[in-house]
């Protein structure tokens, strides 16, 4: 069943179709550590997405897990052609528990694809993508988009270790040059990255940053980017109730012409403008 979701009126752009979809599970298996990949078989109408979009899951109601509200999901990967939606995520807590207990063939009940993308201007053509753990799950179809459009992408990827590094080789399949940074070896540390960034302006060039999550990586980013003047696009995480932009669960400050705003994360965004992030 697809059902069409009413899509209220914004001054940001929208998604120009929002669905509710009853998906069947294809896969739902451990990738490394506590995370999961999560694969459904899903209606073409919901695979129009963009990089950086996210959906709202229905998750499951069990013996053990008893989740009230949809849980928002950003998207790893849609795929039209194979008819297929992808989910990466960390078993945390009680919706991403009851998710981790769906089997193939399980009915998951999704409500999107929602919220804003990310944007690749027509003078990007050198584009770089720094981001932690998780966060790489948001920013990974963006590599996709990416290649479509011929533009050099290199992504900065970080983790605790080697081990627990996301994504990298999806990164590599696509012809990303990736570099690895890590906590246990001391790459991972915030100088170094600066560092890492410095010596790519420097040598081909950067002309747009995106990350995801990272508060340390966000106020990184927007000390260089200020300094050489590069752009660049922030997906944020939130807690949501709605997912639509009625309940206003999900609002946070931003900077703007005329001092502080506020927005929701879920209508407005998830992706921002780096420099109108504000830190936490």
């Amino acid at each position: 069943m697809i059902v069409p979701a009413r899509n209220e009126s914004s001054r940001f752009p929208q998604a120009p179709s929002v669905f509710e979809a009853d998906c069947t599970v294809k896969r739902n298996a451990p990738v490394t550590g506590d995370y999961r990949l999560l694969v459904l078989n899903a209606p073409r109408a919901v695979l129009d997405c963009e990089p950086g979009q996210f959906f709202h899951l229905l998750c499951p109601t069990t013996k053990t897990f008893e989740p009230y509200l949809r849980r928002p999901m950003s998207i790893y990967g849609y795929f039209p052609e194979e008819g297929e939606l992808h989910f990466l995520y960390k078993v945390a807590g009680e919706g991403t528990g009851a998710l981790a207990t769906l089997e193939p063939g399980d009915a998951l009940n999704v409500l999107g694809p929602l919220g804003i993308g990310f944007d690749i201007a027509p003078d990007w053509r050198r584009l770089l993508l720094v981001a932690r753990g998780v966060g790489l799950a948001t920013l990974a179809p963006l590599a996709l988009k990416a290649r479509a459009l011929d533009r050099t992408l290199t992504a900065i990827c970080s983790a605790r270790s080697r081990d627990l590094l996301m994504s990298r080789d999806y990164f590599e399949g696509l012809g990303v040059r990736v570099i690895a940074v890590t906590d246990d070896d001391g790459s991972s540390d915030i100088e170094n990255v600066r560092a890492i960034i410095e010596d790519l302006i420097g040598g081909g060039g950067v002309d747009a940053f995106y990350t995801c999550g990272s508060n340390r990586l966000l106020k990184l980013l927007q000390s260089i980017g200020r300094a050489h003047a590069i752009p660049g696009q922030i997906a944020l995480e939130q807690q949501m109730a709605c997912g639509l932009g009625m309940c206003q669960c999900c609002v946070r400050a931003f900077r703007a012409d005329n001092g502080i705003v506020h927005r929701r994360v879920c209508r407005e965004g998830p992706v921002f403008d780096l420099q109108e992030a504000v830190g936490w």
